[in-house]
């Protein structure tokens, strides 16, 4: 199973709730407060959002944290990759080094395309995604002959 860390999940529940209101600067206090995620754990995340760029800092009495860009630039791969590193779901969509059958492996190219998949459609979804609301259908019909192919 894919799987990514409370982490990655409670870095989008933080940005989700700076993405809708973006005139204020939040101090991790704050943002704990609204979030219900424990403060240690808040500025945890926001270190790791700062380094990656997706969040601002200031020092100060009137300082804290503000989205670095637009929530429709920031995508969901970056803040995977902000928490978790590279997005890959094989270690040799990262690296060859330590796979044993690299050399005589015939579905290392197949899985580099599955892993580009799966990054680009997180790529394409958005932290304003996020805050939109969900619409879900209420039924799903999906033919019997589609479950048999």
């Amino acid at each position: 199973m894919l799987r990514l860390s409370k982490l990655t999940d409670y870095a989008t529940v933080i940005l989700s709730v700076m993405a809708r209101d973006q005139t204020h600067v939040r101090a991790a206090m704050e943002i704990a407060a609204m979030t219900g995620i424990a403060q240690p754990t808040v500025s945890k995340i926001l270190k790791l959002l700062v380094n990656a760029n997706v969040l601002t800092s200031t020092r100060g009495a009137k300082g804290g944290y503000a989205l670095a860009r637009m929530p429709e630039e920031i995508s969901v791969a970056t803040v995977i990759s902000a928490l978790e590193g590279p997005i890959a779901l094989t270690e040799c969509s990262i690296s060859h080094q330590g796979c044993e059958q690299a050399s005589g492996c015939d579905i290392l190219g197949n899985w580099s395309l599955i892993n580009q998949t799966i990054h680009n459609a997180l790529e394409s979804v958005t932290v304003a995604d996020l805050i939109r609301p969900a619409v879900v259908p209420e039924e799903v019909f999906i033919p019997i002959a589609n479950l048999y192919r």
